[in-house]
């Protein structure tokens, strides 16, 4: 299966369309000057505007990991350029493609090799050039894109390792500071076969492969080998989309093992939310550090862009095996981790991190622009694709969403408000009756009562969890499909070594207690929590010492939220 266009799918009104609507907003609303600036001043040219600051601007006193102003100049400029072509893409907005046109415009006479040489994280920088250059060359139509990577890739080559090299082997070399040893040429690849695959030549092609991470990481990943413990969450479970890359695009099946595998050791020490890596790292599997951390840290998932690198390598693989249990984890990570990030400020204000701590809360990062910040419009333009699928057969629908599909002549209309109601009607408009499957994923989680039904009558066959039901007649204008999921209500806990800590589940909902404070529960307490109505985002338990709040995490504000409740 593959996914369709972006051009394809409009959002209908509802929390996902009202957060790209939000954030289409706020990138069109970023000053364009301020984006540019770091580079201008590189290249001495004049550079007008007021400093976005944060990570975004050289500061003086850059001293990490005292003082982290100044970090990476730049850094997420091609991410914003990315997530405008993108969301071009999706609206066909002219504004949208014209401040493309003149942010690519503004970036091309600044292009050259001392911004590079003075970068702490040439590889990383120049990677989201690459892919903001490349969207706006598929995505917007910009005429030159293409010309500037070439020129960009020049300027980035004599800054580049001559191969991928892990974290350590960066610190074995001689640099200025730590952060000298942050850089991730290990996710290059992805985006260089991307960049091939768009018409910008061979050598990127050859690029990618010069910076695929095989002996360290992808070839024990393939032979089963769990190496993510003790590395930086984030960049390597984005490395897996360069292996999934190049699997697509050189064919060598271990890649494909190494992505597959990479990834089920992901979801093995995941939080509840699908959220993973406190602290940015991934844990020894057994060793009790999820639930330790709950204590010691605030930093439990680095969103929204951990949620990008997952709807990615999760996407990828779906439409590789066609696995529904793929989806079940976007869908997870959709609404208990993005989808309730606090909305970015044009002077780059962002959220960073979700906060799984015994008293956590929603917070906006200390820095502007922190790292990767630009991978929310990303992500929130990725929505439409995300949510379906196809291949010669039909569609694949793979999020619940109140959105709108075009398909060979027909649309397919979803009317929802799942997931605090369990209902899903997908309505058929098609000009002449037509023959094709429409394949509803049913969540591994889904109950007993979880039911189909095509224009108010059951479908025969078992419907079952853990796959796509597939229905499969001559549709014609008016045909309905009503899907009803049984979401039962269930404990989990964070680890293995911490089994009596345990967060509420109802579907694909993380509830986490808010209130100023919180009740001691039992487990049969949390058995008892109750949606306060339907269709409700509250969720409530009374016991003995009062009634406490659970809240998914997209109706959120600035409550103080507990997720794991100790019930020893």
């Amino acid at each position: 299966m593959l996914p369709v266009r972006r051009a394809d799918v409009a959002l209908l009104e509802g929390p996902m369309l009202d957060q790209f609507r939000g954030h289409h907003a706020t990138l069109l609303a970023m000053d364009e000057d301020a984006l540019l600036k770091p580079f201008r001043r590189v290249a001495g040219l004049p550079a007008p505007g007021d400093d976005l600051g944060g990570w975004y601007n050289a500061s003086a006193g850059f001293d990490p990991p005292a003082d982290m102003h100044g970090f990476i100049p730049g850094h997420s400029f091609g991410q914003y350029v990315s997530g405008l072509a993108r969301a071009h893409a999706a609206t066909g907005d002219v504004a949208t493609k014209q401040k493309v046109e003149r942010l690519v415009s503004g970036f091309a006479p600044t292009i050259g090799e001392r911004f590079f040489r003075d970068s702490p994280l040439p590889a990383y920088t120049f990677d989201k050039i690459n892919i903001g250059l490349i969207d706006a060359h598929e995505f917007a139509g910009v005429a030159g894109a293409l010309a500037l990577l070439d020129r960009a890739t020049d300027a980035a080559l004599p800054h580049l390792p001559e191969k991928a090299l892990s974290r350590p082997e960066m610190a074995a070399r001689p640099h200025r500071n730590v952060a000298y040893t942050w850089d991730e040429s290990y996710t290059l690849p992805e985006n260089l076969y991307l960049a091939w695959q768009r018409g910008a030549g061979e050598r990127y092609r050859t690029l990618a492969r010069r910076f695929l991470l095989d002996g360290d990481y992808f070839e024990p990943l393939a032979r089963g080998e769990n190496v993510l413990p003790g590395r930086h969450a984030y960049s390597h479970v984005n490395a897996l989309s360069s292996a999934m890359q190049a699997w697509l695009v050189d064919g060598d099946p271990k890649h494909l093992h190494a992505a597959r595998n990479g990834f089920d050791f992901v979801l093995a020490q995941s939080f509840a939310t699908g959220g993973w890596g406190p602290n940015e790292g991934f844990v020894v599997p057994g060793s009790g550090a999820l639930g330790d951390s709950l204590n010691t840290t605030h930093a439990g998932f680095e969103t929204p862009c951990g949620a990008y690198g997952h709807f990615k390598i999760a996407r990828h693989l779906l439409c590789a095996t066609g696995d529904s249990r793929y989806g079940d984890s976007m869908e997870r990570v959709l609404y208990n981790t993005v989808l309730g990030a606090l909305p970015m400020k044009p002077d780059g204000t962002a959220f960073y991190y979700a906060d799984y701590n015994a008293v956590g809360a929603k917070t906006y990062f200390e820095y502007r622009c922190p790292c990767c910040s630009g991978t929310l419009g990303q992500i929130v333009a990725d929505y439409g694709i995300s949510a379906y699928l196809a291949d010669d057969r039909g569609v694949f629908v793979n999020l619940y969403a109140p959105s709108r599909l075009s398909w060979r002549g027909a649309t397919i209309t979803q009317t929802t408000a799942y997931p605090l109601d369990s209902g899903i009607e997908i309505a058929v408009d098609a000009k002449a009756p037509e023959t094709f499957s429409i394949a509803l994923r049913i969540p591994a989680w889904a109950g007993k009562g979880t039911a189909i039904a095509v224009n108010g009558k059951r479908v025969g066959e078992p419907v079952l969890p853990g796959a796509f039901h597939e229905i499969r007649r001559e549709w014609r204008d008016g045909d309905k499909i009503a899907l009803t999921l049984d979401m039962p209500l269930r404990l989990k806990a964070v680890d293995e070594k911490h089994p009596d800590l345990l967060a509420v589940m109802q579907g694909p909902l993380a509830l986490f207690a808010v209130g100023d404070r919180f009740l001691p529960l039992t487990r049969s307490d949390l058995m008892s929590v109750r949606q306060a109505a339907p269709g409700s985002a509250e969720w409530r338990v009374s016991t003995r010492d009062g009634m406490q709040a659970f809240r998914p995490y997209f109706a959120i504000a600035g409550e103080t939220t507990r997720l794991y409740q100790n019930t020893a």
